[in-house]
């Protein structure tokens, strides 16, 4: 492949979790749950300081010195199991706007990938019962990267996947590690949150919000 195609190519690394669909409860429930088990009474400012980050790094700030390897492990495969419990038995539904965008871009030749920090099996039942899995090209989720964000690691894989230059991507994110990451990288972002302002190149509230051309001028 010639290098003019490549720079022709334009992409999108969508965060998961709080950006393409609403999960923060479920996350919660399943963290609160599982710690309590482990004898760890969890707050929920704990629980958002984590956002964004893995769940080595996560535990290891919870439970210090007792967050071996086997525990984070075991700890975290339970927390994962418990979540994805929720998910496919109250549902999940895609935040405002989302859905629409993943569409849009799609059909305007943009390349797409999720560049999570969730393991591949949660974002393998999140793309399922959101019905958008078709729309993606590559996906990168915890196991393929030794660090989490604000590390890009995940956004720079992303982009290698799917053969797009840093400077031809944007990043989407509601979480400050990744807009942090998405910087690293080279690359565009654009924030969203409901309850933080986040330093992204673009800051809304609601995807729905968003220009119609609000990806097309930030890679012009």
């Amino acid at each position: 492949m010639g290098s003019w195609q490549l720079t022709e190519r334009r992409a999108v690394l969508w965060d998961l979790d709080g950006t393409l669909v609403d999960s923060g409860e479920y996350h919660w429930r399943a963290w609160r749950d599982t710690m309590r088990d482990e004898g760890v009474a969890l707050t929920y400012e704990q629980f958002l300081s984590s956002f964004g980050q893995k769940n080595d790094t996560i535990l290891t700030a919870w439970m210090g010195t007792a967050a071996t390897p086997d525990v984070i492990r075991r700890v975290g495969d339970a927390k994962e199991s418990l979540y994805r419990q929720f998910a496919v038995t109250e549902g999940v539904v895609p935040l405002p706007g989302s859905a629409e965008w993943v569409a849009r871009l799609n059909a305007g030749g943009w390349r797409q990938a999720i560049a999570s920090s969730a393991p591949a099996e949660n974002v393998r039942v999140m793309l399922d019962a959101l019905n958008l899995d078709r729309y993606f090209d590559a996906v990168v989720s915890a196991e393929a990267v030794t660090a989490g964000k604000p590390d890009p690691q995940v956004f720079l894989a992303a982009a290698a996947k799917l053969e797009v230059p840093s400077a031809a991507c944007v990043v989407v994110e509601d979480a400050a590690a990744g807009i942090e990451a998405a910087r690293r990288a080279g690359m565009k972002c654009v924030g969203v949150s409901r309850s933080v302002v986040l330093p992204a190149d673009v800051f809304v509230r609601s995807l729905a919000d968003l220009p119609p051309d609000a990806f097309e001028r930030l890679v012009s």
